[in-house]
């Protein structure tokens, strides 16, 4: 049995942004945290991102969002191209950080990941990579479905578990008694599994592709291109470099080689006219060039059984096309802190439920706007998303 346990201990599963985020604003509250990660240090996935106005907001309260400006590129407007490569619309984003910053920034994910990682080191975070959870027990847990138990029997077992420690047993062997386990794994979480909450994942009919190019001296904003075969775009993430992203209309979700992935993404951009077209002479190598499926979900219900909860992409993945995955992460992180602070809720599973009540509407309108999005690009009807688009940016924009 180890010796890491305790009131205000935390084990968190997932170094991306929402276990980072998360971890960092728990310890600045004063728990003492832990982060397992199945991957190896350093490893990211896909180029870059967008760090949307809400994103920065929440970097802003953990000290960092000026790092992620100084390291990205600054952003205020999304062009959008219509398919004869006229501008169709122009959305100037507002600048939640006030004037003399922008409104979003493109950043590389390595350069993201770095910053967040350093941030909660130096807040005495352990971070253990090659490490999963592979059981969790919390005491006289129900084993009755949410829907199957009246209210006041719910409320009962609940108040029974709340302060009482969450046994997480890691795949080293190693076992934790802790007051909080943070399932922060993503979309195919292994901790939604095991601690059986379930939800679908849904595939909308498209592969967004996205490439590291150099920077074109125009692209200082988002630009979107309206296409007969997909959605194309490009991201400045710093003086030098931008991602270019194009969302492929398909049916099919196909696994290509490696070798493959820079030619076809040329050849599916060959239709595209003026700056479109640009992009394409801009990819060079299959070493640059990422495809996936575009997947959402969200958990209806609870996210949270016991002193356990999910966050980020486990409970509510949206569709790329909002560009709002990290904003959702990050926030949740600082919400979660603020939920756990001490006097706040009777317990942490209190605060747990505190947690999902205040995340769940806008969350789940995040991820129905962005596949509605997702649906209309598919169908070629780009002009009906432009405003749906805004005024979901307008939404996120609020106060969390």
């Amino acid at each position: 049995m180890d010796g890491y346990r305790g009131a205000r201990t935390a084990v968190i599963v997932g170094a991306g942004v929402a276990g980072l985020a998360t971890a960092t604003a728990l310890a600045d509250d004063g728990w003492r945290v832990e982060i397992v990660e199945i991957g190896p240090p350093g490893v990211t996935s896909g180029w870059g991102l967008c760090l949307t106005g809400p994103a920065l907001r929440a970097l802003d309260e953990l000290g960092l969002a000026d790092a992620c400006l100084a390291e990205g590129y600054g952003i205020t407007t999304i062009t959008h191209v219509g398919v004869d490569g006229e501008r169709a619309d122009e959305v100037r984003m507002p600048r939640l950080l006030g004037t003399g910053r922008p409104a979003m920034a493109g950043i590389a994910r390595p350069v993201l990941h770095r910053l967040l990682y350093a941030a909660a080191e130096r807040r005495g975070v352990t971070i253990r990579h090659g490490v999963t959870v592979s059981a969790v027990e919390q005491a006289e847990q129900a084993e009755q479905e949410a829907e199957q138990v009246k209210q006041a029997e719910q409320e009962a077992e609940e108040a029974e578990r709340e302060g009482q420690p969450v046994r997480v047993r890691l795949s080293d062997g190693a076992v934790r008694d802790v007051a909080l386990l943070v399932g922060a794994d993503g979309i195919r979480s292994s901790v939604r599994d095991l601690l059986g909450l379930e939800t679908s994942l849904d595939f909308h009919g498209q592969m967004v592709w996205r490439a590291l190019v150099p920077r074109p001296h125009w692209a200082t904003g988002i630009n979107q291109f309206a296409g007969k075969t997909g959605t194309a775009g490009i991201i400045p993430l710093s003086d030098r470099q931008a991602y270019v992203f194009f969302t492929e209309n398909t049916a099919e979700r196909d696994v290509l080689p490696d070798a493959e992935l820079a030619p076809r993404l040329r050849r599916l951009l060959a239709d595209f006219p003026g700056r479109g077209a640009e992009i394409r002479s801009l990819i060079s190598t299959s070493e640059s060039v990422v495809r996936r499926p575009v997947l959402t979900t969200f958990l209806e219900g609870a996210w949270n059984r016991g002193g356990a909860v999910l966050i980020g992409d486990a409970a509510h993945a949206p569709a790329p096309q909002m560009s709002s995955g990290a904003a959702l992460a990050v926030e949740d992180g600082l919400v979660l802190a603020r939920e756990l602070e001490p006097g706040r809720h009777a317990s942490v599973g209190a605060a747990l439920r505190a947690f999902v009540e205040r995340r769940a509407q806008r969350c789940g309108a995040l991820v129905e706007t962005s596949a509605a999005i997702a649906g209309l690009h598919r169908d070629g009807r780009h002009d009906e998303a432009y405003p749906l688009s805004e005024s979901c940016h307008r939404l996120m924009a609020e106060p969390v």
